[in-house]
């Protein structure tokens, strides 16, 4: 690598940096090198290039959002107890992530409730109505009633 190329590549990082582009500033030395062996047209580059800072763009801003949430490990739509709360149905709410907000009503009991599915969703959010216990309560619950001996060692009333 001569210095012209080396003076080059030092300020594509800078600016990369000062653009604050740290998808392309992780992959834009091996794609120029790949670009360079295979002739590749300065737009194909620049495509790819800008394809892998919306991929990493995305994956970063979906582990900032999961962070933001605190949930617990483990906690997925996949995970969800849909027999706990039968009036849910599992089909219904995996098909609402491609409705046009437009369609929400047929799904929502009442104009109110649309409303309010939508501007939750805005913030990321999505408002699920259910006639039970609280999902985090019933949690709550069980584990408490786990607290104190295990059954095994539980002393049986009328025993001495």
């Amino acid at each position: 690598m001569n210095a012209t190329v080396k003076i080059d590549a030092a300020r594509v990082e800078l600016l990369l940096s000062e653009l604050r582009l740290p998808g392309i500033k992780l992959i834009w030395a091996a794609f120029a090198e790949t670009a360079d062996k295979e002739g590749w047209p300065a737009t194909r580059i620049l495509a790819a290039l800008a394809e892998q800072e919306m991929a990493e763009r995305s994956r970063r801003r979906f582990e900032r959002h999961l962070e933001e949430a605190r949930l617990p490990p483990g906690k997925t739509l996949d995970a969800f107890d849909f027999d706990a709360v039968p009036m849910v149905s599992k089909a219904q709410v995996q098909a609402l992530a491609n409705q046009p907000f437009g369609e929400w009503g047929k799904i929502f009991p009442d104009q109110a409730m649309t409303l309010a599915a939508i501007d939750r969703l805005a913030h990321h959010a999505t408002i699920l109505e259910m006639n039970v216990d609280r999902y985090r309560r019933k949690e709550a619950i069980d584990k408490a009633r786990g607290a104190g001996r295990p059954p095994t060692r539980a002393t049986i009333k009328g025993s001495s």
